[in-house]
C-alpha cells in the first residue's frame, strides 16, 4: 500500500474505533468526550506511527521506554501526547519523564521513588497513573488492590509526581463476565479511594474496550484493531 492508502485506511479505522468509544459511552451514560482513546503504535516502525497520526490520532501509546524515545525524537507532528503503557524500569525513568505526558503502568514503591527523583531533578512535575493487578494473576504486574491506597498516600506524599487515576490489564484467563468484573473492580477501587485527583481509569484494550467503557473507563489502549487491513 502507497502512504495514502495507508493514511485513508487509517482514518477509516479511527472512525469505526470512534464511533464504538461513542456507543460505548453512551451505554454508560456519559459521552464521548469522556473517553479518550490511546492509539497503541507498538506494532510499528516511527514511520508507520507517522502515518497513523496523520490520520488523526493524538495520543500515542507505547509499551518500551526505547521505542518512545525513538518516535519522541523522530516524528515531528505538533499536538500529539505520547503515553508510557508497559512496564518501566527504574534506569529508563530518566528518559521517559520529559517525553510521557502520562505514565499508565506505576506499580512498585521503588518506581515511584524514581520517577518522582528523575521528575525533580528534571524540574518536572510526572503524571502517573497506578497499576492495580484486579485479576489476581501472578503473572500481571501491579499493586494488590489492597495496597493501592498506601501507594497513593507514599506518592501524594512526594512533591514531584501526580497520580491522576488507576490502570489495569484483564486477566489472561478471564472470560468476558470475569473481564468485566475486573474492570467493575477497578472503578469501585477508585471510589473507594475518594480522592478527587483520580480522575482516570485505564482499561481495555481492542478486544474489551467497549466493556471497559461501560464499567467507566476514561482511557482506552487500542492497537491492533487500527491497524486492521494495514498490516
Amino acid at each position: 500500500m502507497i502512504n495514502e492508502q495507508i493514511v485513508e485506511q487509517f482514518k477509516q479505522n479511527l472512525a469505526q474505533v470512534n464511533q464504538r468509544i461513542s456507543a460505548a459511552a453512551d451505554r454508560s451514560g456519559r459521552t464521548a468526550d469522556d473517553v479518550q482513546l490511546v492509539a497503541v503504535s507498538k506494532y510499528v516502525d516511527a514511520a508507520m506511527t507517522d502515518l497513523l497520526i496523520q490520520a488523526g490520532a493524538v495520543v500515542l501509546g507505547e509499551n518500551r521506554p526505547q521505542a518512545l524515545d525513538e518516535k519522541f525524537q523522530t516524528i515531528n507532528q505538533p499536538g500529539v501526547q505520547w503515553h508510557l503503557i508497559g512496564q518501566l524500569q527504574r534506569n529508563k525513568v530518566k528518559k521517559v519523564v520529559p517525553q510521557a505526558a502520562l505514565i499508565h503502568s506505576v506499580d512498585s514503591i521503588r518506581l515511584i521513588n524514581a520517577i518522582d527523583k528523575s521528575a525533580t531533578d528534571q524540574g518536572l512535575v510526572a503524571e502517573v497513573l497506578l497499576e492495580a493487578n484486579v485479576s489476581g494473576e501472578a503473572a500481571k504486574h501491579g499493586f494488590p488492590p489492597e495496597e493501592v491506597a498506601a501507594a497513593l498516600d507514599h506518592a501524594n506524599s512526594l512533591s514531584s509526581i501526580k497520580v491522576t487515576g488507576l490502570m489495569c490489564m484483564a486477566g489472561l484467563a478471564s472470560d468476558s463476565d470475569d473481564v468485566r468484573s475486573e474492570f467493575a473492580r477497578l472503578r469501585e477501587l477508585r471510589d473507594q479511594l475518594g480522592s478527587a485527583e483520580l480522575v482516570h481509569l485505564s482499561m481495555g484494550m481492542s478486544g474489551d474496550f467497549e466493556t471497559a467503557i461501560e464499567e467507566g473507563a476514561t482511557l482506552v489502549r487500542v492497537g491492533a484493531t487500527l491497524f486492521e487491513g494495514v498490516t
